[in-house]
C-alpha cells in the first residue's frame, strides 16, 4: 500500500482507549491505521512509543502520525527529535488545522488528559483534511528545517 494512505498511531499506556477508537475513526476515512502499540495497560515510556511513529513517518513508510500520551507534551518532544518531523500538540481543531496549513505538520499530538474523544476525533479531523498552503509558510518551514542537526 503507498504511504499516502498511512498513518502511523502509537501512545503510552495511558492512551490506549483513545489511540484505540482514533484508529477505528482514520480507517471508516479511508485511511490505513498502523498501530503500533502498546496493547496491554503495563507502564511504558513515550519517548519511545514518539519515536518509532516519527521514524515511520520519516522514512516515508507512513503519510502522517499520530501520537498520544497524557498531556501528549512529552511524546511530541520525542517525535520532534527524529529529523525530518514537524508534529504539533493539538487541543482544538483551529489548532490542528493551522499546524497542517501553516507548518505542514506530518504528526499531530493529543493529550488524553486533555481532550475527550469527540473532541479528539474532531482534531483528528482538522488536521487529516487541511492542505499546507505552501508560499510564505513554505519558507519558513525551510528555516525550520535548516535547523536541524
Amino acid at each position: 500500500m503507498p504511504a499516502t494512505n498511512r498513518i502511523a498511531l502509537s501512545s503510552d499506556h495511558a492512551a490506549i482507549q483513545l489511540r484505540q477508537a482514533i484508529a477505528g475513526h482514520v480507517v471508516a476515512q479511508g485511511w490505513i491505521a498502523v498501530d503500533i502499540g502498546p496493547t496491554t495497560p503495563e507502564s511504558t515510556h513515550y519517548p519511545q512509543h514518539g519515536e518509532a511513529a516519527a521514524r515511520l513517518v520519516a522514512s516515508g513508510d507512513c503519510r502522517f502520525g499520530i501520537i498520544l500520551c497524557g498531556t501528549g507534551q512529552g511524546i511530541m518532544m520525542a517525535a520532534n527529535k527524529v529529523r525530518g518531523i514537524r508534529c504539533g500538540v493539538c487541543a482544538d481543531p483551529f489548532s490542528a488545522r493551522m499546524i497542517r496549513q501553516h507548518n505542514d505538520a506530518n504528526m499531530l499530538s493529543i493529550g488524553v488528559r486533555v481532550v475527550g474523544e469527540g473532541l479528539a476525533l474532531d482534531i483528528v479531523d482538522a488536521f487529516l483534511t487541511a492542505r499546507f498552503e505552501g508560499g510564505r509558510h513554505a519558507t519558513r518551514v525551510g528555516m525550520i528545517e535548516a535547523l536541524e542537526v
